[in-house]
């Protein structure tokens, strides 16, 4: 679905974070070396985009990237780095969306250390503009990582927030609200399963979350199975890719839910 960018760089410049105080989450299950596939399916079940996801550990330092190559050529490829030291915290966050998939390109990165966030963008004309600016970012920034936080969340944790810089305007903080939903049976490899269900609520609260369900632009809620047990993996994912857009669903290769 086709979106007017200025209004939507407008709507988020107007986000009201919510009032949460940062709480980063503790680390209960050490990241390691990894290497896994995803599959991206419309909600009519039509494979869209294939993904590669890797994971490099380099002492308290964990780098990710998860890659899709769509059929229609276009990319979304995302790195972050983060360190796991007691808690989870943002090193940085590297993201980049461009093709015909998605209506407004972005190539967007945080660095939380120096807290300098920038924003490439390509005119018209084909020229590049570099905007670099510092931002007062929180303990619990998120971007990129927060499918591993539900790994090292009790399956019935109490509700919780994180931060998320949106790459609109520069960049807005907003605030993403993790709730645990119930459990299913996935099926991985041969092996039945349990999964927690989490449902991540991007907070717009007040005036603002009414101006956007009028004028369609509410980021719908996103859902994530996670596998329980010793070795807790993220195994589906559904929601919208961006923000905006049609909902999709990424799936570990070889996940299947039961009946």
């Amino acid at each position: 679905m086709k979106r007017n960018d200025a209004l939507v760089a407008a709507f988020f410049a107007m986000t009201l974070c919510a009032t949460a105080a940062a709480e980063p989450v503790s680390v209960k299950h050490i990241q390691r070396p990894m290497h896994r596939f995803m599959v991206v399916r419309s909600e009519d079940g039509k494979t869209i985009a294939r993904g590669e996801f890797s994971q490099v550990v380099q002492g308290d330092e964990v780098t990710m990237r998860l890659t899709y190559h769509f059929v229609d050529g276009s990319i979304d490829d995302e790195a972050t780095t983060y360190q796991q030291r007691g808690t989870f915290r943002l090193v940085r966050n590297h993201h980049i969306q461009k093709g015909p998939y998605f209506t407004k390109p972005i190539d967007f990165t945080v660095e939380a250390a120096t807290r300098i966030v920038t924003s490439r963008t390509i005119d018209k004309n084909g020229k590049i503009h570099v905007e670099s600016k510092h931002m007062d970012l929180p303990d619990d920034l998120a971007n990129g990582f927060v499918g591993t936080l539900l790994l090292n969340v009790p399956h019935n944790t109490t509700p919780f927030r994180v931060g998320m810089l949106a790459p609109v305007g520069g960049g807005r903080l907003i605030r993403l609200l993790i709730s645990p939903e119930d459990e299913q049976t996935v099926h991985l490899a041969g092996q039945t399963l349990k999964a927690t269900v989490f449902r991540i609520h991007p907070e717009l609260g007040g005036i603002v979350g009414v101006i956007a369900r009028l004028i369609g632009l509410q980021p719908k809620d996103v859902m994530v199975w996670v596998r329980e047990g010793e070795e807790p993996a993220v195994l589906v994912v559904v929601g919208q890719l961006g923000g905006y857009g049609p909902v999709v669903s990424s799936d570990l290769v070889g996940s299947s839910f039961g009946k």
